[in-house]
């Protein structure tokens, strides 16, 4: 990954709206987001020749590329683990362009969850073997999962509800200065959150992601190419994926310790390849399917010390202004949940200086992917 470092560049970037139902089925809307970054870039789609997505994604290669009017593909992957996956797309582009695979990238997600069926409400498949060891026992829903994960950090480290709501509320306060986000013109108060409804206890209606149907998509080109595109470069200073040694998705049963997740060891590797530290990092775009992630992860990357995730929302700590301002274009809690490729167009937009809740001077920024599965990240700078 050190031959990566700031070798890349994203230089588009594009979305459809988000809601709780669109129209148009999931091709259409991967599509439009993705044209939509062409535009943003200035580059036709018949110089596109790299695709990476997920491996939960409908829309396959061959369909897009018809569609759009791609050229001759030479590069082309799929990241495993949902939510998991989202830096690793934009990682494995930066690879293959720096190494000379590929000049022009894509990487994209389209989704439908809003109006779309919920992965695990299938009962006609055979359990994968993980889900057999959760699922007959209550856990239906990765809700479920991560609540149980939760009850434990509260239970060993004294987090407290108080603390999730600080995190629920950035989310919110960001995505109400956010015309594109769901949750725009919808404020939230400690009291709402407080008599919220129970999803799995300890986490409330507040602590969930939306369901959201969308698209979001970017370009990524090498660092000499970037100069001559239409917008401000945004390079790709170091990337890391992370899959812990006896790892069980969300509950991390088989771990030493299950509140020590993949973000860590994406972590080391993540800082192992950059030129600067998390003290350096000026604004965070960190994976919020469910708030408790928030303090999870601020402890897996390095922001804070074991136990302390919780401390470190106080005090306005992740508003603008605050030590960490994070999610600022509302994140999966409040813009809008596509399994948080969100974040990494938000990243992009801070530091290009035109995001909605601008934070003054960004130039470095952390984008992360879902905590609790096999997961991804990215650093970003606009300083070559």
């Amino acid at each position: 990954m050190a031959g990566i470092r700031d070798a890349t560049a994203i230089v588009g970037i594009g979305q459809t709206p988000f809601a709780r139902r669109l129209d148009e089925d999931e091709r259409t809307l991967a599509c439009r987001a993705v044209l939509a970054a062409l535009d943003d870039a200035g580059i036709a789609p018949g110089e596109v020749d790299a695709l990476a997505s997920f491996t939960m994604e409908e829309t396959d290669e061959v369909e897009l590329a018809k569609a759009v009017g791609f050229g001759d593909l030479t590069f082309f992957s799929k990241v495993g683990y949902g939510g998991g996956g989202s830096c690793a797309t934009v990682a494995h582009l930066a690879t293959a362009i720096a190494s000379g695979q590929a000049t022009v990238g894509v990487a994209w997600r389209s989704r439908k969850r809003g109006s779309g069926p919920r992965p695990w409400t299938n009962t006609t498949v055979q359990l994968p073997t993980p889900a057999q060891w959760t699922r007959p026992f209550g856990l239906l829903r990765p809700a479920d999962e991560i609540a149980m994960l939760t009850r434990r950090y509260m239970h060993e480290y004294g987090a407290t509800r108080d603390h999730l709501f600080n995190v629920a509320l950035a989310c919110r306060n960001r995505a109400n200065q956010n015309p594109a986000a769901v949750m725009y013109d919808r404020p939230l108060t400690r009291e709402m959150y407080m008599t919220s409804r129970w999803i799995s206890e300890p986490l409330c209606l507040f602590d969930n992601c939306l369901e959201t149907d969308g698209a979001l998509a970017c370009v990524v080109v090498s660092s000499e190419r970037a100069r001559d595109c239409a917008r401000k470069p945004v390079y790709v200073h170091s990337a890391a994926q992370g899959l812990p040694a006896q790892h069980h998705g969300m509950v991390n049963y088989w771990n030493d310790d299950p509140l020590t997740g993949p973000a860590w060891t994406a972590a080391r590797h993540l800082w192992k390849h950059a030129d600067f530290t998390p003290e350096d990092v000026d604004v965070a775009q960190i994976y919020d399917a469910f708030s408790a992630l928030i303090p999870l992860s601020l402890e897996g990357y390095g922001f804070c010390g074991r136990g302390e995730g919780g401390a470190f929302t106080e005090q306005g700590a992740l508003e603008i202004g605050g030590r960490l301002p994070v999610n600022t274009g509302g994140g999966g809690l409040s813009e809008a949940y596509v399994h948080g490729f969100n974040l990494i167009t938000e990243g992009v937009k801070q530091l290009r200086g035109t995001s909605t809740a601008q934070v003054p001077g960004a130039a470095t920024c952390l984008v992360t992917a879902g905590e609790g599965v096999p997961t991804s990240a990215l650093l970003l700078t606009n300083r070559s």
